[in-house]
């Protein structure tokens, strides 16, 4: 065996210290998440930038880091656990710093494609050292917990860090609020926490890895292009992306157990139901992100810190009602609490574009919380019955395509639902269109896991 696969050494206890530099990987990479959908007005005003290419700042980040998480994870495995992560900080790092600094959109959209990379190195890699650092199941379900509770955290602050950043400094101390945070998680990974791999045999797969980027590319660039380009050619690009993307499927099945995505594993409805479950979900949700700030800024509706705050609702009752899903679907069923949690989502997106048509400030904020509470109800028995569906040695695979799908979905939400938006040319109609596609997807979404998590 490799000498780098017996380096770590199994805690009994948390170790805050070694616990809070994996965290710091997930705030950095999750505040970064939340505060640049504020951004992206004054980013527009300051570079002269279009809605598609504001779309872009926004996917270019959700479609790097869709498409390699998976490979992150592998690779952490493969050629060590801490490495990866110090890397993936250190990118994420530096172009942040990049991001704060862009002369101009495309310089800030390829700075952002590079944060995407970042992600997606460093986040699998600190769940994965949780997982190999802390053999005791309790002991390692407490890590979890804090190391889960940070998402929620980072997405509760980051709404109204982001609006008081931007009303006070500018945009561009979003991006460089993260970079200090990025280097003491460097730093500190190297200084404390032990270097682990494990190969078992496997390899890289290249030819998938390409094939998977390049379909979800050009899926996402018809989506967020059809409103300019002409129709034929947004025809074209999606039908190359699908060609590639069936193409992606072939290689992967041939591959089998070898494979990036193991094609048997969408065998099973509940699985299947699960990923298409998730994508709703994130679909709306990343969509409703992107474009109420968006839209509320260029209005003149609210500044930034109001955007932040009006934002919080959501942001908030996704974390209180987060730790209830599990309990309340052992009562209920997954089923009946992810279908109700996706319909909530779905009415509550609804009921945001229409208080928007009315100007009605308390029931936009009712949306907001409405899809919150939907999120809190979902996001954790969707994870659930992906993990509990398949062989006890698929679990992690399960874990990461369920974060894949995740992704998936804020991708072509912001690129379908942005591409809405900018077709009508005029805010108001755009994002109260926009919304209820979200909001009918969302809809769809519980339906069609209801059909398809019959047991769950």
């Amino acid at each position: 065996m490799h000498s780098i696969e017996q380096s770590a050494k199994p805690l009994s206890k948390l170790h805050p210290a070694l616990l809070s530099v994996l965290c710091l990987g997930v705030i950095v990479a999750q505040v970064d998440t939340s505060v640049v959908n504020l951004a992206v007005q004054p980013i527009g005003k300051s570079l002269a930038a279009s809605v598609t290419q504001l779309q872009w700042v926004i996917d270019a980040y959700n479609l790097v880091y869709a498409a390699l998480l998976i490979s992150g994870g592998l690779l952490a495995d493969l050629y060590g656990r801490r490495l990866i992560f110090v890397v993936g900080c250190i990118i994420f790092t530096i172009a942040s710093l990049g991001c704060a600094l862009a002369p101009s959109i495309a310089i800030l959209i390829g700075a952002r494609a590079t944060t995407g990379l970042g992600s997606a190195l460093l986040i699998p890699a600190s769940l994965s050292l949780i997982r190999v650092i802390y053999p005791d199941e309790k002991v390692r379900g407490r890590a979890l917990g804090i190391w889960a509770g940070c998402n929620g955290m980072s997405l509760a602050i980051g709404p109204s860090l982001g609006g008081y950043l931007i009303h006070g400094f500018g945009w561009r101390a979003v991006f460089l609020v993260v970079v200090p945070i990025g280097a003491v998680a460097a730093v500190g990974a190297l200084l404390l926490v032990p270097e682990s791999a494990d190969r078992k045999g496997r390899s890289f797969d290249a030819l998938g890895q390409m094939l998977g980027i390049i379909s979800l590319g050009a899926i996402t660039l018809a989506a967020i292009e059809s409103s300019h380009l002409p129709l034929l050619w947004t025809i074209f690009l999606a039908f190359c992306g699908v060609v590639l993307l069936s193409l992606f499927i072939l290689v992967e099945r041939r591959l089998d157990q070898r494979a990036l995505v193991p094609i048997p594993m969408f065998a099973s409805g509940k699985f299947s139901g699960a990923m298409a479950g998730t994508a709703a979900m994130t679909f709306g949700m990343y969509g409703t992100l992107f474009l109420f700030p968006l839209t509320s800024l260029s209005l003149d509706r609210m500044d930034p810190t109001e955007v932040g705050l009006a934002l919080l609702p959501m942001a908030l009752s996704f974390v209180a009602i987060s730790p209830f899903s599990g309990p309340l679907s052992e009562r209920l069923g997954k089923r009946r609490v992810i279908t109700l949690g996706l319909a909530a989502m779905g009415l509550g997106n609804v009921l945001l574009g229409i208080a928007f048509a009315e100007n009605l400030l308390i029931a936009e904020e009712l949306g907001l919380l409405l899809t919150g509470i939907g999120m809190g109800f979902a996001t954790g028995p969707l994870t659930a019955v992906a993990v509990s569906s398949v062989a006890s040695e698929r679990a992690g695979t399960a874990s990461a395509l369920i974060n894949v799908a995740r992704m998936v979905g804020a991708t072509i939400g912001v690129a379908a639902l942005g591409s809405v938006f900018a077709f009508f040319h005029e805010p108001p109609s755009g994002f109260i269109t926009a919304m209820l596609c979200g909001g009918v997807a969302q809809l769809l979404g519980s339906v069609a896991t209801w059909r398809y998590l019959k047991r769950a």
